[in-house]
């Protein structure tokens, strides 16, 4: 190995310090809060739980699967994610291909760039967006979580940098052949596109299962709630908690051995559990779909 000189120890080791010091205080509050979701509740009243749980305790997962509410938020942001990224990409893939095309093959391109363009700078307000899935008649029905976002522009422009990336003798050779751009598009485009693809995958997922704002005002009714506008209800109004037990059934049981602070904590630490699964099967793509999209050769 080459020997390292002064400077580059000292900013290795800095840099090391600098990562582990980042990459702990992302870590350590889920620690915590699993630790703290499988304490006794004296001992978390106390303050005595920190990075190891005290006293072992699960009564607070036994509470989430007895709790008819937070299963049923569970499921509907289930549902969620599978209709919204399955949207999310259709969509973006199809607005992605034309406009990643030049303005001598595509004549209103520019046109079409800077509408998208504005939409991204200029987001519209509550009140109008309100209004108009309303008038849809969208209101307490999934179709009003997936279909608003259905189209990000950010991923939508990391797409189409990915398209105008391949090489263009595919196309050509391709359209020498025969094809049509539908096929060009879903049996040449789209294989290519797997990093890309994955990475968009990812944003979606992760903000469809993290939004709870518009779970609170599409939805009038609270058992219609996304599992984060669920989750949202019970830390900001902790007595929301007893809401989901009717005195004479298993949970009255379960309430008596733990606190609205363990409840809270063991329905905030599975929240995070589909986001933490599906991350490592699509690492492997993050960074080459992010960079190849986000430059264009």
């Amino acid at each position: 190995m080459k020997k390292m000189s002064k400077g580059r120890l000292v900013f290795e080791i800095f840099n090391y310090i600098i990562l582990i010091s980042a990459a702990l205080t992302c870590l350590l509050p889920f620690v915590n809060l699993l630790a703290v979701s499988l304490s006794n509740r004296s001992a978390v009243a106390a303050g005595e739980v920190l990075f190891w749980p005290v006293d072992l305790d699960l009564s607070a997962y036994e509470f989430i699967l007895h709790s008819n509410r937070f299963i049923r938020s569970f499921l509907i942001s289930l549902q969620r994610v599978a209709l919204g990224v399955a949207i999310n990409i259709v969509v973006i893939i199809l607005t992605a291909y034309p406009l990643s095309k030049s303005s001598k093959d595509f004549k209103s391109r520019t046109v079409y760039s800077w509408f998208f363009i504005f939409t991204m700078l200029f987001v519209p307000s509550m009140i109008p967006s309100f209004i108009v899935v309303q008038n849809l008649g969208l209101i307490d029905t999934i179709w009003a979580l997936v279909l608003p976002g259905a189209l990000p522009i950010f991923n939508m422009v990391v797409m189409l940098n990915f398209f105008r990336n391949l090489p263009k003798e595919l196309e050509e050779a391709a359209l020498i052949d025969g094809a049509g751009h539908w096929t060009i598009l879903w049996r040449i485009f789209v294989p290519l596109s797997t990093p890309s693809i994955a990475t968009i995958t990812l944003f979606c997922i992760v903000n469809h299962w993290n939004a709870w704002f518009d779970g609170m005002i599409y939805m009038n009714r609270p058992e219609n709630y996304p599992l984060q506008s669920y989750l949202q209800s019970i830390v900001v109004t902790p007595e929301s908690i007893m809401q989901v037990m009717n005195p004479t059934d298993e949970m009255a049981r379960l309430l008596l051995s733990l606190s609205n602070q363990t409840a809270r904590a063991a329905q905030l630490f599975v929240a995070t559990i589909p986001v933490l699964v599906a991350y490592p099967f699509l690492q492997k793509y993050f960074t080459t779909g992010l960079v190849m999209g986000s430059v264009k050769g």
